[in-house]
């Protein structure tokens, strides 16, 4: 009788992200996304927030040094296939972040740039922008902006996305995944680039319109 191989071990992904109380969105979401998904989810709390399904009421940034310490000490005690970032509260703890990621370069980094929530409620400011921009773009696998997110990070106004995802891999980003659902159109189009130009278009109706 052959011998019996033990399963294969789930990837395992560590998540910088803020709580949501609701479990729609932040931590909560990517724990029970990344579980879906087959893989174990590792998390690393970047800050608290108040709010409900309306929208976000006010949040709190945890303390860089706890982010690190948070992190730092799960990584030196399991192994990490790839990282994901969320809402990151604060430019401080991006700098800790980026630091973090850095010390791993050969694992993937997916990262969500939460700017605000879905009602429009204001989640990062200028100097958290501008360190994602100079601090973790250029250490992205694959960076997955809405519109208003891709404009916000290019600086790029009113251009077309295209163009802004070609400003953001100019920021280092491996790919970028424009997400469609802030735009005015019958149908919610993500688009996916790379250096390339544009990899794969996805299509789907929007029914909320």
């Amino acid at each position: 009788m052959p011998a019996l191989r033990p399963p294969p071990s789930p990837p395992v992904v560590l998540t910088f992200a803020a709580s949501d109380p609701t479990g729609g969105a932040g931590i909560q979401a990517d724990l029970m996304a990344l579980s879906a998904l087959g893989c174990h989810a590792l998390s690393v709390l970047t800050a608290f927030t108040v709010q409900d399904t309306v929208g976000v009421h006010g949040f709190v940034a945890i303390d860089p040094q706890w982010v690190d310490r948070q992190a730092r000490a799960l990584l030196a005690d399991i192994a990490v296939d790839a990282f994901k970032i969320g809402l990151i509260g604060s430019a401080e703890n991006a700098e800790v972040i980026a630091g973090i990621v850095a010390d791993y370069p050969q694992l993937p980094l997916v990262f969500d740039p939460v700017l605000a929530s879905g009602r429009g409620d204001v989640l990062a400011d200028a100097a958290l922008i501008a360190a994602m921009r100079q601090l973790l773009l250029p250490r992205t696998t694959v960076l997955t902006p809405n519109s208003l997110e891709a404009r916000a990070l290019a600086g790029a106004g009113d251009l077309p996305l295209a163009e802004c995802a070609c400003r953001l891999l100019a920021c280092g980003c491996a790919h970028v995944l424009l997400t469609g659902t802030h735009e005015d159109t019958p149908q919610v189009i993500n688009d996916l680039y790379s250096a390339a130009g544009r990899v794969r278009s996805d299509r789907r109706r929007c029914t909320g319109r």
